[in-house]
């Protein structure tokens, strides 16, 4: 179980680290998809380094578990906070988005207790 728990913490961090530097570089898909919810020019930096810090803490998780529960409770309330801001823009086409991004974060917890 140790290894299903290293395998997803690392899979949800790459993934959060990843959603995180395409929203701090600009990448073209990530700024259409923020104009496109109406999610202020202003949130950007913030929302990136929200989602890296997570990253970072699934990680530190690993050493010191109370940081991986804040960086999984933190995720999970950031992807939700997510889903219902692309359901208030009605795009609801990309709702299952979010959630591929809060699903290992979960996971990874929950493998987390069962080790």
């Amino acid at each position: 179980m140790q290894i299903a728990h290293l395998v997803v913490t690392v899979l949800a961090a790459a993934m959060s680290g990843f959603s995180a530097y395409s929203l701090l570089s600009r990448a073209d898909w990530v700024v259409q998809a923020m104009v496109e919810y109406r999610v202020p020019r202003t949130w950007w930096t913030p929302l990136g380094l929200a989602k890296a810090a997570g990253a970072l803490g699934l990680l530190a998780g690993l050493v010191l578990p109370v940081v991986g529960l804040a960086a999984t409770v933190g995720l999970a309330l950031y992807y939700l906070g997510a889903v219902v801001t692309v359901i208030r823009a009605r795009s609801y086409a990309h709702v299952p988005f979010p959630l591929v991004y809060l699903a290992p974060a979960v996971v990874a917890y929950g493998l987390g207790l069962a080790a």
